[in-house]
């Protein structure tokens, strides 16, 4: 199953090394960076407008430049409307208790994770959505 995958981070070591990861996990991705939130935004946008599928999951950092994974998350809730939602996955270090706590029970968030992502992160990830694809 081909995954569709961005990874929206303004560390370029963290999107080296989470790109690193899905690429020995898995040859059956195409992965798109950006380097923030902005960007990943445009991004989503243009596929919108071309009529193209949303990416099957989005690695996001929550701490960010000017707009951080929130803001991204409240423009990307507005963005979708009646269309499939991608699984979120908040690649975070999360120094911040209050952040992971919201991101658990965000109705965005598919899921939390700290850096660096793991093998063993992909193959919950992976599992799951193989269930709910199976599911449909």
């Amino acid at each position: 199953m081909l995954s569709n995958i961005f990874i929206i981070d303004d560390d370029i070591v963290s999107q080296f090394a989470t790109r690193y990861c899905i690429e020995q996990y898995s040859s059956d991705c195409i992965i798109s960076t950006c380097a923030n939130a902005e960007e990943g935004l445009a991004l989503l946008s243009d596929l919108i407008i071309q009529g193209e599928e949303l990416p099957d999951i989005i690695f996001l950092d929550l701490v960010m430049g000017d707009m951080n994974g929130w803001d991204f998350l409240n423009h990307l809730k507005k963005m979708i409307k009646g269309r499939p939602k991608p699984e979120v996955y908040i690649l975070s270090a999360f120094a911040n208790v209050k952040d992971r706590a919201i991101a658990k029970n965000h109705k965005l968030i598919s899921g939390y994770m700290n850096k660096p992502l793991t093998r063993n992160d992909l193959e919950k990830i992976f599992s799951a959505i193989s269930k709910t694809d199976s599911n449909l």
